[in-house]
């Protein structure tokens, strides 16, 4: 059968999507109570709405945003951008929640908020039936879920991949990406002019899938299965050691323990690096910066004795309890999570979608060669803890991490601190 071209799917699509815009603008502002047991009146109300989440780097969803208006001039949307930063981006979210602000209305949730906004009640339970979950990647609808019920819709997924220069491994003699450590470092070795690895390093959310993805790759576990803390062991003392050792050997640069996203993609698309670890956001990117267009590919991230275990990511929809034009928010949020508009998505930005069915679609397969990979790595990546007090879970990581890549303390003594602190932050 022959394939449809990427741009026939995208004209059809954007006809697609205004049909199902138009559809939704038609639906009942009153819900019914679904199997999340979400009360009818609590999704109502009709009119402007806000999307409030962090700097738009892909420019895609604006556009997403007036596909949706020019469909419903009485319903539009207005999107907030907040910072850069993660950790900035959940603060003014808890901040407007605190004060019981109606200036949010859709919360883009980094997948590990879910817990702490559910369990506080700063968002507002969806109707599960109202979402074709079956459709969804299983580990992106988990994150949406506390308590077995949903409070967030799965939107963009993640998982870390090794971004690497193709065209300095092949002028080397290297035919194939590392899949260890020790071949990573080898790697680096035989290839001169370029700083060999970077991830982001830098004291904040960034840092926690760094080293998570670090001691899951080494076979460690941060939170055990039960909800225990985990890192005093010789699994995660070998995989902190790994970024230790990288910062002391010159592996990895010293301006990287300042990295977020935007820096370590800057740093590899000005020909700096060799092997990054970072998001699938970039390939849409650095496919158009000078230095690394046509030079680059993704593989999955190298571990301690084979393929890693990267750490999962992405961001959820959630609709604010103190929002008004709860039904409004209710059905922008449905557009925005429908196949069409994550087709959409994925073509124009490259970020993951959270539909199962998109990574095998071939017409997108040849435009994103690295399809495959993704849902591989999407298949084996591991979440992080799930704590209502995930903020100080996550700051206690960070202390102890950074502590130790900067040669505060050993190893050791930062992993015993961390074990120490964890525990009465992760009790139920």
């Amino acid at each position: 059968m022959k394939v449809a071209s990427i741009a026939t799917i995208a004209r059809g699509v954007v006809a697609v999507v205004a049909t199902v815009t138009l559809a939704a603008a038609c639906s009942s502002g009153s819900p019914k109570t679904g199997g999340s047991g979400a009360a009818s009146g609590q999704l109502t109300g009709r009119g402007p709405i806000t999307l409030a989440q962090g700097k738009d780097t892909s420019g895609n969803v604006q556009n997403q945003i007036n596909t949706w208006n020019k469909a419903h001039p009485k319903e539009t949307v207005r999107l907030v951008e907040l910072p850069e930063s993660a950790d900035q981006q959940r603060q003014q979210m808890v901040q407007n929640a605190q004060t019981k602000s109606d200036a949010y209305t859709v919360l883009n949730l980094d997948v590990v908020w879910t817990a702490e906004f559910a369990a506080n009640r700063w968002v507002t339970q969806l109707p599960k039936d109202q979402f074709d979950l079956a459709k969804f990647l299983p580990s992106a609808v988990q994150t949406g879920t506390y308590r077995d019920n949903m409070y967030a819709a799965p939107w963009k997924t993640d998982a870390g991949l090794l971004y690497y220069r193709k065209d300095l491994l092949q002028k080397a003699g290297i035919s194939a990406p590392p899949k260890t450590w020790a071949e990573l470092q080898s790697d680096c070795g035989k290839v001169k002019g370029v700083d060999c690895y970077a991830g982001q390093f830098d004291k904040y959310e960034g840092l926690t899938c760094n080293f998570s993805e670090a001691v899951d790759s080494a076979g460690g576990q941060v939170v055990d299965d039960q909800g225990k803390p985990n890192v005093n062991t010789p699994q995660a003392k070998q995989g902190l050691n790994f970024l230790v050792q990288g910062f002391k050997s010159g592996m990895i640069p010293k301006e990287a323990i300042t990295y977020e996203e935007e820096d370590a993609r800057r740093a590899f698309e000005k020909g700096n690096l060799l092997f990054l670890r970072q998001w699938p956001y970039q390939w849409a990117l650095s496919s158009k910066a000078p230095k690394t267009k046509g030079k680059f590919d993704v593989a999955p991230l190298p571990g301690l004795n084979g393929p890693g275990a990267p750490t999962l990511g992405g961001h959820n929809l959630a609709i604010s309890s103190f929002a008004k034009n709860k039904a409004t928010a209710l059905d922008f949020i449905k557009y925005l999570t429908s196949e069409d508009t994550e087709r959409l998505n994925l073509v124009a930005s490259s970020e993951a979608p959270t539909l199962a069915s998109l990574y095998d679609e071939p017409a997108l397969q040849q435009k994103f060669p690295y399809l495959p990979t993704l849902k591989a790595s999407l298949l084996n990546a591991k979440p992080r803890p799930k704590a209502v007090r995930y903020n100080d879970v996550t700051t206690a990581i960070q202390e102890a991490v950074y502590s130790a890549l900067t040669g505060k303390t050993t190893t050791d003594q930062a992993l015993a601190d961390l074990q120490s602190k964890l525990g009465p932050l992760t009790a139920q």
